[in-house]
């Protein structure tokens, strides 16, 4: 048998080299399909670290009393599949993009206020007042039950300027493990409460609970007018973990990206409040600017 060639051996080490890169290819693609919140799946430029709280997000704790409790502290969102995150579609197409949105309209250094699972009679007055006070206009994540328990409370955060995004019927975060028919019933029928409640303002983005984003949810929310919105800094406020504790979170976390997640909704925000009277002043103070996430 003829001796290959140093040119020869060079070709079949190149061949069998791109042989297992594809398979590799493969392999990245299949686990990129995950449509777990925990999923495997390409990070996210955005990204926050993972935090230790318990699996399914939900908070440790008695029950709390105004609704449906959210530990949105999936990293930022994201389902794990392989288009999760990217640019909106090109303005004026009308097209919404279903992939998860981690930035602001405006760009350049700006941030994003969004307000989770109300609203709540107590707490989501408190928070308009501050956002008031300091002109900065949120986006308020509602769950749709409770929108539609206070229609005049949606009304009023809509006539503040304010945008509207559909935080679901139940606040499932196990909603990714569950039928499409189910998800879309969580999507649309929170959305159809919201806009209801709000007089026909309409709701221009969706936020999965937990970050129990999929595929499938981000394609029937955005076809229903709907950007798929994550997030970038997690105050985790609902552990009430002092308004010390929340404003440093963001501070530290505002590297991330832009998008930061506060909720009104789910017990006690008193802290909440705290902490956005002192956080809105001081990103103004350093240079940033408030936008809506992009849509």
């Amino acid at each position: 048998m003829a001796r290959l060639t140093v040119h020869t051996r060079r070709i079949v080490m190149a061949t069998a080299t791109a042989v297992v890169l594809t398979g590799g290819v493969a392999a990245a693609v299949l686990l990129g399909s995950d449509t777990s919140a925990d999923g495997p799946g390409p990070a996210l430029a955005h990204s926050t670290a993972r935090s230790d709280d318990k699996p399914g997000g939900r908070h440790s704790g008695p029950p709390e009393p105004s609704g449906p409790a959210g530990d949105d502290s999936a990293p930022d969102g994201s389902d794990g599949s392989a288009d999760s995150t990217g640019p909106a579609a090109p303005p004026g197409t009308g097209v919404i993009s279903e992939t998860i949105d981690h930035a602001t309209e405006s760009g350049g250094k700006s941030v994003s206020i969004t307000i989770d699972d109300g609203p709540s009679p107590v707490w989501t007055p408190k928070i308009l007042a501050v956002l008031k006070q300091y002109g900065v206009k949120a986006t308020f994540c509602m769950i749709g039950p409770q929108a539609k328990a206070d229609p005049a409370m949606v009304k009023q955060v809509v006539a503040a300027g304010h945008r509207l995004c559909d935080h679901t019927v139940d606040h499932d975060e196990a909603m990714n493990k569950k039928p499409v028919a189910y998800q879309s019933a969580q999507v649309l029928d929170a959305q159809k409460m919201i806009e209801e409640a709000a007089g026909g303002a309409k709701v221009q983005y969706f936020r999965a609970p937990g970050g129990a984003f999929t595929p499938e949810n981000r394609h029937i929310s955005a076809t229903h007018g709907m950007r798929p919105l994550g997030w970038n800094v997690d105050t985790k406020d609902w552990k009430q973990s002092g308004t010390a504790t929340i404003v440093k979170t963001v501070k530290q976390e505002l590297k991330n990206g832009p998008i930061v997640l506060f909720h009104d909704g789910g017990g006690d925000r008193a802290q909440t409040v705290a902490a956005l009277k002192e956080l809105l002043p001081w990103l103004a103070q350093q240079g940033y600017t408030f936008s809506f996430p992009a849509v």
